[in-house]
Formats: structure tokens, C-alpha cells, sequence
């Protein structure tokens, strides 16, 4: 009985300590996110990043292995939110998908903080030796993919007007949501985001209708 009793405090022990260290690591995320997001990726340091955690750099090092994983892990996070809003299920039309947009673009007035970072990792990682560089990229062309894609299967059963250039479509409603997206983290007080891109997309549906 006592084993028993011992095993049983093991494993509930192991899953505290499990449960702590997953706590830890998203505190350490979202204190990157706030880092990244005020000071970009190279001004950044895993010093502070780790005080203000109230853990020691070498506590923040056994979750993450470098500055750049934590970077990435960072992204890599708020890459799953988006596409578990975007892209789990086939939109029944392209007006639902437009739908869809407008619902992220709203969630993200509530994430100031990866709306800022965003903003700024994105300008960093022009420079092909930034270690985001390729992420954003990839992100960009995934994203743009995706787009033309659905664009292209609204043409073709009949709710876009046939001969639509889906990519220059694609193309300039990323670049009008995120001109949108950065005037909005400037101010966010006198732009009111989703408003505007609700309006955009709206317009661009009705010149693109069949």
C-alpha cells in the first residue's frame, strides 16, 4: 500500500512539475512577445527578457536554446492561432472567408502586443540575415497561396467574375490589411481597424462579384 501511495505521489508530483514548466514557458513567450514588440529582435536580450520573468537567463536557456528558438517559437505560436482561425476548415464561399478576415483582424485589436511585434519583426527581417527573414517569407508566399486559391475556386464556380486576376487580388488585399495593421498600432485610438478593413473588403467583394 505504501509503494502504491508513493507511486501515485510520484506521478502526481511529475505532473505538477509538468505543469509548472508549461506555465513558465508561456510566461517566457509573453514576455518575448512584449520584448520583441518594443525593442525588435536584436536590441532585445535574453537578460532582460529572463528578469522580467523572474527567472535567471540560465532558467530561460533550459526552455529555450538560443535567442533565435526563442524567436521562432515566439512566431511559431502566434503562427498556430492564426491558423487555427484561417485555415482548419474550407470556407463555404469567398464572402464567408472575407468573414473570417474581419473576425481575426478583430481578435487582434485584443493582442496589441503581437500586433506590435508583428509590426516590427516584419521590418527587421527585410535584412535576408535576420533570423525571421525566412519565416516571414515563407509566411507571406504560404498566405498568398492560400488566397489566390480560394479566389480562384470562387471564380470558378461562378461567384467572382470570370477573368479576375487572382493574384494581383490576393497581393493588394494583404498589403491593404497590413497598411491597416501598422496605422492601427501607431494609433489605435484613431484608426479603427476592423472597421476599416471591413469596409475595404466589402467594396472589393461587390467590384468582384459575378
Amino acid at each position: 500500500m505504501a509503494e502504491k501511495k508513493a507511486a501515485a505521489g510520484g506521478r502526481s508530483a511529475g505532473r505538477g512539475g509538468y505543469a509548472v514548466g508549461d506555465a513558465r514557458r508561456r510566461k517566457i513567450l509573453d514576455t518575448a512577445v512584449e520584448h520583441f514588440g518594443q525593442w525588435g529582435f536584436h536590441a532585445s536580450s535574453l537578460a532582460r527578457i529572463a528578469h522580467d520573468c523572474g527567472i535567471t537567463q540560465g532558467g530561460l536557456l533550459h526552455h529555450f536554446r538560443s535567442k533565435e528558438d526563442l524567436l521562432l517559437s515566439v512566431l511559431a505560436q502566434s503562427e498556430q492561432h492564426d491558423m487555427e482561425r484561417l485555415f482548419t476548415a474550407e470556407p463555404a464561399s469567398w464572402g464567408a472567408y472575407l468573414d473570417t478576415l474581419v473576425a481575426l483582424i478583430e481578435d487582434n485589436t485584443r493582442r496589441p502586443g503581437i500586433v506590435r511585434m508583428f509590426n516590427v519583426l516584419v521590418g527587421e527581417s527585410g535584412d535576408v540575415g535576420h533570423p525571421a527573414h525566412a519565416y516571414f517569407k515563407e509566411r507571406y508566399a504560404r498566405v498568398l497561396r492560400h488566397t489566390v486559391a480560394l479566389l480562384e475556386s470562387a471564380v470558378e464556380r461562378g461567384e467572382l467574375r470570370a477573368g479576375t486576376d487572382c493574384r494581383a487580388v490576393a497581393e493588394e488585399q494583404l498589403a491593404v490589411m497590413d497598411g491597416l495593421q501598422i496605422q492601427w498600432a501607431l494609433d489605435p485610438e484613431a484608426v479603427d481597424m476592423p472597421a476599416r478593413v471591413r469596409d475595404y473588403l466589402r467594396r472589393r467583394y461587390e467590384e468582384l462579384r459575378a
